[in-house]
């Protein structure tokens, strides 16, 4: 094994390269039917809305001869958006359970059946004349994207070398922003977006799910999960020959086998054992903040604010549109930016800067908000702070977040941290969907305060509790973490308290070094 994993031939630098091309496609193919599906189907579902609340009313008269009020229409909208949440949610729950005993490259693979079904239900609602499928494909489409944005980081996480981890698992959110561009330009009226075609475009996302059910079974497992939750050592090398090429495999392999000794013994953790767990306390509140932060911080909100800012800017109804494309496409390149950077500047310095220049931004945006019919240049302000405020989300919190559960809890404790941290993205995701119009409402211009304050209150979490991931093992972020999850002598005596073979890890640890 060491002959073949140490050595490279004559050619090495163009295996080499050939394998870092076999991560590179591997990570294309899991995010084109992974979270490129979540960016995708948030975006699509706002060009037909006219159409659907028109279908939706002519459904209804059909049927019991008799026009919906306003509000009840909106009522049946509202349930079709919120039901993309709630499959989510019902998403972020079965990813663990589906990420243990399939694995992670084939839980992806398998998690296509939700949208393919979602896909069928939505292109036939018209013919059918039911609204109902319509609600139904929604929360089976939510099941896809739920699962994806749990598995597919943990998959990439745990597939790339530790040097580039970050930049690997923070191409899920590229992918995403991705998805955000592609559907808002497929929903444009020349494309699907008009009312003869907009169950097309509810049933589009078959396409990428489709490209990933050809191409993702011809890339490897997890390595960590052939590893450690399998025992295959055999499989392990092969995949990790394939991903690396002719770099050294030794010492990687090396550290699997020590966390494969912690974990010996031990099943898989569920989220309740997490709960439980003292020295698990610090990490587990740090991913359920920050994952809650990223949707309590608006940018989703400001997406749906975008369309009024840029009319009050005396853009025309029609060009709306058009430049409503530019706010995906601002995600899309500080995604691009942060996949850069992240090596480089590491987690924490994205996560604090990205959360500050939102909470200026929000400032701004509410001065540009309050003096708009005053001044004649602050709608252009208002506009300007709109890229702004979604560059600095895209840049910092919208693709490190995804990349925390990977690296600071072990590989029995992941799928865990990853259902509850999931869990807490799409809950505040359902109620900022369900709570956005009445904030509007009652605060007005001064809507975007409560966001600012959320950005500013989560950088100062983060400054203080989080330590930099950047390049470490498991192990090493354990040890950061233990300092906050025990005090003193407790701390000392934590090993002594932890089972037999935790304190075999630790062991096997000590002595590599």
């Amino acid at each position: 094994m060491t002959t073949k994993t140490s050595v490279c031939n004559m050619s090495g630098y163009k295996e080499e390269t050939g394998n870092a091309r076999i991560l590179a496609l591997t990570v294309c193919s899991a995010a084109i039917g992974g979270t490129l599906q979540y960016g995708y189907n948030i975006a699509i579902i706002n060009a037909p809305t006219t159409y659907i609340q028109r279908f939706i009313n002519e459904t209804f008269q059909e049927r019991w001869g008799a026009d919906l009020q306003v509000y009840q229409v909106t009522l049946i909208w509202t349930f079709i958006v919120s039901f993309f949440s709630l499959g989510g949610l019902a998403g972020a729950l079965i990813a663990g359970p589906m990420a243990i005993h399939f694995g992670r490259k084939k839980s992806l693979l398998l998690n296509n059946v939700f949208l393919l079904l979602g896909s069928v239900l939505a292109v036939s609602s018209r013919v059918a004349r039911s609204f109902e499928m319509i609600i139904l494909a929604r929360l089976l489409v939510g099941i896809n994207a739920g699962v994806s944005m749990n598995v597919q980081p943990m998959y990439f996480g745990e597939s790339a070398p530790k040097h580039l981890r970050g930049a690997v698992t923070i191409s899920s959110a590229v992918f995403t922003a991705f998805g955000v561009v592609l559907g808002q330009v497929v929903g444009l009226r020349e494309i699907l977006g008009s009312e003869s075609c907009w169950p097309y475009l509810l049933a589009s996302n078959a396409v990428p799910g489709l490209i990933q059910l050809l191409t993702l079974p011809w890339f490897p497992e997890s390595p960590r999960y052939l590893l450690i939750d399998k025992g295959d050592k055999e499989a392990c090398i092969k995949a990790l020959s394939r991903f690396r090429g002719c770099d050294v495999l030794h010492s990687e392999i090396e550290e699997m086998q020590q966390e494969q000794a912690a974990a010996m013994g031990m099943k898989a953790r569920g989220p309740w054992e997490l709960l439980t767990d003292r020295s698990l306390r610090w990490q587990l509140l740090s991913v359920m903040v920050i994952s809650s932060a990223m949707q309590l911080c608006g940018n989703d909100a400001i997406y749906f604010y975008a369309s009024y800012v840029f009319q009050e800017a005396g853009i025309s109804t029609e060009t709306i549109q058009y430049v409503t494309i530019g706010t995906g496409s601002c995600e899309f390149t500080a995604s691009i930016f942060s996949n850069l950077l992240i090596e480089k500047l590491g987690r924490k310095f994205l996560l604090v800067g990205g959360y500050i220049l939102m909470a200026c931004w929000a400032v701004i945006f509410t001065v540009g908000l309050s003096f708009e019919h005053v001044v004649s240049w602050m709608p252009y302000l208002s506009m300007t702070s709109v890229f702004a405020y979604i560059l600095s989300f895209g840049t910092g919190p919208a693709g490190v977040t995804g990349i925390l559960p990977t690296e600071v809890f072990s590989q029995t404790a992941r799928p865990a941290a990853y259902m509850l941290a999931g869990s807490m993205m799409w809950i505040n995701l359902f109620l900022m969907g369900m709570l956005f119009p009445f904030i509007v409402r009652g605060l007005g211009q001064f809507c975007f305060l409560p966001f600012g304050a959320v950005c500013l209150l989560s950088a100062i979490f983060i400054g203080l509790v989080l330590p930099e991931t950047k390049g470490k093992s498991v192990a090493a972020i354990t040890e950061e973490y233990d300092k906050l999850n025990f005090r003193g002598q407790e701390r000392q005596l934590s090993v002594l308290t932890q089972p037999p073979q935790y304190q075999l890890g630790k062991v096997l640890s000590s002595t590599s070094l």
